[in-house]
């Protein structure tokens, strides 16, 4: 499958490799690059966040760990994530992983185009809406 994109599949991950390197020069922390498969994860506070340049879909996703869902009461949670979703996420949204069980919170933006402030604005928003929103999340689970 072709990539989406304009940049072709090595040229999408040099230029993430750079951006994961130049943000981790301005927090003062060594960042790995991304696998073989687009990804990687880094400690921002005490989140997890994932960077996953997707680039058969030409998309730069952005993934904050919020937790796994509950045993029970899910429906009620899926409602809690959905009305969240409505204005309380501002440019993220909440993403279930069913195979893992998992909510994330995920920003995501074209490949193309993408410059370094773009880059940096996602991870600092998808870190500030995850802590100031998992307070509100009780019912998940710790990972």
């Amino acid at each position: 499958m072709e990539p989406k994109s304009e940049l072709n599949a090595a040229a999408a991950i040099a230029m993430i490799n750079e951006y994961v390197a130049r943000f981790g020069a301005a927090v003062s922390a060594k960042l790995d690059p991304l696998d073989a498969g687009g990804y990687t994860d880094v400690r921002y506070g005490s989140l997890v966040i994932g960077i996953n340049a997707v680039v058969e879909h030409g998309v730069l996703l952005i993934l904050a760990r919020m937790g796994r869902v509950p045993e029970i009461n899910k429906q009620r949670l899926y409602r809690k994530l959905l009305e969240l979703n409505f204005l309380a996420t501002g440019a993220c949204s909440f993403a279930i992983d069913d195979e893992r069980e998992a909510v994330y919170l995920r920003a995501m933006r074209s490949l193309d185009g993408l410059a370094y402030v773009d880059f940096e604005h996602l991870m600092e928003n998808t870190a500030a809406v995850a802590s100031r929103l998992r307070g509100r999340l009780p019912e998940l689970q710790d990972e």
